[in-house]
């Protein structure tokens, strides 16, 4: 497997393109991740986020860990083989998972002991272990361990988390330096919702000299506005030389205001989630299936739609299916939500790559208008489980 580099293209205003290139191929950025929580994007198969144009998964190290065991999962032949993938693999490092399991869960300077939400035993997580599990998957890019608060949190337990991760972060890197494993690791800018902090994790993780970086602690309850704010503040900071990663965001809008601010790569569960209740995104906003407007419709969801849903079926069969909970609606609207999301990203690369992002980001938001269901704080990969 060949190794980690990340090409900066072109820019517009903020606004980057880019090529981040893995063992597993290159992917163009800016680039949306499907969640493939437990390996395997929702009643998706492989060649199906192929076709909808996904070039990178994200996979979740807690999920895998609980099940089938990252043992397991190496004695295969790796995550990639194990799940039919041949593309470039991100995982999270499960923090957040373990994290939003506050009832189970107990943290230490060592790491996390916390108790399986599938059958109760009692469980282990650490800087080390977080590390050695994503070895044994064989992904292309990896997290550390990190601590992630809810939103609000005071300046002070906010420093304490900040200063904790940043101890398990060296951990992290101490354990991947020498095992001399291919992946790239990423530092995740922690520091909740105050400058300083975040300006301090930027300065301790850039000293590192890391392949890329993620952004974390954001989509966790904060005003919308304030994250924005904060996406700008660090990704302004970070290198101009390696990616950026917004952790679990989100709603498209959301990403096209990222992008602005200077990010390359998202994940985020609402194509998947929303499309199994019923949601699917156009252009026009996000429209719910089940409305009874849709009964009689033999329109497509999106007459330029390239996907299969749009291609071959009405709103009204996918409303038919739906009410009747047959199992095909999934597929198809999982397809058509990753065809949306994917395809915005590819036309704003494009506009980038034209000098034109400003104008494409006007247009669209002035278009589509309108927000999907769910909010800020619940479109974090653990909600695809």
């Amino acid at each position: 497997m060949g190794g980690f580099g990340f090409e900066l293209l072109a820019t517009d205003g903020a606004a980057r393109l880019g090529r981040m290139l893995t063992g597993h191929g290159a992917v163009d950025t800016p680039a949306f991740m499907p969640v493939a929580t437990q390996g395997s994007v929702k009643s998706l198969t492989p060649a199906d986020l192929v076709a909808a144009g996904a070039r990178i998964v994200l996979a979740n190290t807690y999920h895998l860990l609980l099940r089938p065991g990252h043992e397991l999962i190496r004695e295969l032949g790796g995550l990639h083989r194990f799940m039919g993938w041949d593309g470039p693999i991100l995982t999270d490092s499960g923090g957040f998972q373990v994290f939003s399991l506050s009832k189970l869960r107990r943290i230490g300077e060592e790491g996390v002991e916390f108790r399986s939400h599938v059958d109760g035993s009692l469980r282990t997580l650490s800087p080390e272990s977080c590390i050695t599990v994503q070895h044994a998957l064989g992904v292309d890019v990896l997290h550390p361990l990190d601590e992630c608060l809810a939103h609000p949190a005071t300046a002070a337990e906010t420093e304490r988390s900040l200063d904790l991760t940043l101890r398990w972060l060296a951990r992290a890197l101490a354990v991947h330096r020498r095992a001399g494993a291919p992946g790239a690791l990423f530092g995740i800018v922690q520091g909740g919702a105050y400058e300083a902090l975040r300006r301090r994790a930027v300065e301790a993780i850039g000293a590192l000299d890391l392949p890329g970086h993620a952004i974390g602690g954001l989509a966790v309850g904060e005003p919308k506005p304030l994250m924005y704010d904060l996406t700008e503040l660090v990704a302004g900071l970070l290198p101009a030389d390696r990616p950026r990663y917004l952790m679990g965001v989100g709603k498209p809008a959301d990403l096209v205001e990222a992008v602005g601010r200077g990010v390359d790569l998202f994940d985020c569960v609402l194509p998947t989630r929303n499309a199994r209740n019923g949601q699917a995104f156009t252009p026009d906003g996000p429209l719910n299936i089940s409305n009874a407007r849709f009964a009689r419709d033999a329109a497509p969801l999106d007459p330029d739609c390239p996907c299969e849903a749009c291609r071959g079926f009405s709103r009204a069969y996918l409303r038919h299916l739906f009410v009747t909970r047959e199992l095909l609606v999934y597929r198809l609207l999982t397809l058509h939500n990753l065809t949306f999301y994917l395809g915005l990203m590819r036309e704003m690369r494009r506009a980038i790559a034209g000098g034109a992002f400003a104008g494409f980001r006007s247009r669209f938001l002035a278009r589509y208008g309108v927000e999907s269901v769910g909010g800020s704080a619940d479109t974090r990969a653990d909600s695809e489980a």
